[in-house]
């Protein structure tokens, strides 16, 4: 379960953009190899022989560890850099800052200061790293490192253990390529690697994670702690990456953390104290709405540069004017993200959230997980059948509400119901995918239209009016497809909590 960690007692300055700091996504797959491995002929380009000596560090309790956070100072032929990597779903965000320093940049202290609080970053691990490998070329494109690692963990200039690794690690966007080398070098006789970073074996820790649900007999309660925990972990795996701004995917991840707490928090209210449930759930609700003005501009921004590349470069100015003009807004909602990150109400949640999972104000009650997720799906069922066929924008954002209500809940007694739980969830995604874009392609064309009051541009007026026909596509391509969907969804739903 999350641990109810000593706040920090003093909050960094707000991460400031910093030149110096590179930022990268870290996509690879790690298979483990025998003694006698060899790598097959792969077409490609050798990459030259390497040296890597990596010194690890964090708390004397492997707080960062334990939440899938690893740091390190790195010297390659003199060349001395600071890597920081981060947890991205089945990714990683590797930041590095090139700094001769013999300890941790403050910038990443300020990013770590919630997984450090009062505690100090200490070496903890030397490894030396002998690298050899390939860059695999395919239709003529370099695709994937293959590189063979001969890892040597020291102390006191002695080697304590030897083992060996190998990664794939994908070097553009293709990401079907790894999964055909992995198959070619597995057929070589590579095998199952348990995705542990090197510095994990070396000090025999175990693969970071959540702890597995609790049995599906065990007190409700237990259940709610396990899914607190497993969330609040969550939010707080992806702080440090909601903070640096360079990947949305960090700050989406922990909106989703956020929302699916307060969700929990919602569907289990008849559990739990009411004043203080709703206490938390206003908090989390406002932390919500920081995040999600930020992530609704991430959202945007992806859409209109995919837009935009489609088009050609006489149409393409005036977008690329309409996607600088999102960019600054979301600079501009990015520094009062940071300021609301480092404020004593932020660090007053977290310390509350880590408790919440630890220890939650409960009362007795006989309601079961089942119960109240066949109430969420029969508020859902509810709202479908009085919306119609003929569904408003307000009512179709309403299902959506609904939707992921009851999908959350599902995902609640998913331990205690099983596979029809399971199936119900599994479908509400899909569900959740199709009205998202239809409420993204409102938000769209506000954005737009917005945008157009302040553009006098015969072209930026075409251009703007050919991208609101396009959301309007959108919202009817949604359209399509809602109905089928929400009966599917339905039938899922009564046939897990009937």
């Amino acid at each position: 379960m999350a641990r109810a960690n000593k706040p920090p007692s003093k909050s960094p300055d707000p991460v400031a953009f910093n030149p110096a700091v590179q930022s990268t996504v870290e996509r690879e797959i790690k298979l483990a190899i025998d003694p006698n491995f060899r790598l097959p002929p792969l077409a490609g380009i050798p990459l030259p022989r390497r040296l890597l000596t990596s010194t690890y560090y964090d708390t004397s309790q492997y707080d960062l560890a334990h939440v899938g956070i690893t740091l390190r100072h790195r010297i390659e032929r003199g060349k001395q850099a600071w890597q920081l990597k981060l947890p991205l779903m089945k990714d990683r965000q590797e930041i590095e800052m090139v700094d001769r320093q013999s300890i941790p940049p403050t910038t990443f202290h300020d990013l770590l200061f919630l997984h450090l609080g009062q505690r100090q970053l200490i070496p903890v691990a030397t490894l030396r790293v002998w690298r050899t490998g390939v860059r695999v070329r395919t239709d003529n494109a370099y695709v994937a490192d293959v590189t063979l690692d001969h890892v040597s963990v020291m102390k006191d200039g002695a080697v304590l253990q030897r083992f060996r690794e190998l990664e794939i690690e994908q070097v553009n966007g293709k990401d079907s390529t790894r999964p055909d080398l992995e198959r070619q070098l597995r057929r070589a006789g590579a095998y199952h690697h348990d995705g542990r970073p090197k510095l994990f074996r070396a000090l025999s820790l175990p693969t970071p994670g959540p702890e597995p649900p609790p049995a599906s007999d065990a007190p409700v309660v237990a259940h709610v702690q396990w899914a607190l925990a497993r969330h609040v972990r969550w939010l707080l795996a992806h702080d440090p990456g909601a903070r640096l701004g360079r990947e949305s995917e960090s700050l989406h991840q922990m909106r989703v953390a956020t929302r699916q707490l307060r969700a929990i928090l919602r569907t289990v209210r008849p559990l739990l104290v009411p004043e203080w449930a709703d206490s938390l759930r206003d908090e989390l609700r406002w932390l919500g709405q920081l995040l999600g003005t930020a992530r609704d501009l991430d959202v945007q921004l992806a859409y209109f540069r995919e837009e935009s590349a489609a088009l050609d470069a006489r149409d393409r100015r005036p977008l690329t004017q309409f996607i600088a003009h999102l960019e600054a807004q979301r600079n501009n909602v990015q520094e009062v993200l940071l300021n609301e990150l480092k404020s004593a109400r932020y660090l007053d949640l977290t310390r509350r959230l880590q408790q919440a999972a630890h220890d939650p104000t409960v009362v007795e009650s006989t309601v079961t997980l089942r119960d109240l997720a066949k109430q969420e799906f029969t508020k859902l069922r509810n709202a479908v059948h009085q919306a119609g066929q003929a569904s408003n924008n307000a009512k179709i954002h309403e299902t959506r509400i609904k939707t992921k209500r009851a999908r959350y809940a599902a995902e609640l007694a998913e331990p205690t119901v099983g596979k029809p739980a399971t199936r119900f969830i599994n479908k509400a995604r899909v569900v959740q995918d199709v009205l998202g874009m239809h409420q993204d392609a409102i938000q769209a064309e506000a954005y737009i239209r917005a945008f157009l009051k302040k553009s006098n541009s015969a072209r930026a007026a075409f251009v703007a009016g050919l991208m609101v026909e396009r959301q309007r596509q959108r919202r009817e391509k949604a359209r399509g497809k809602m109905q089928r969907l929400l009966r599917g969804l339905l039938r899922r739903g009564e046939k897990a909590w009937g």
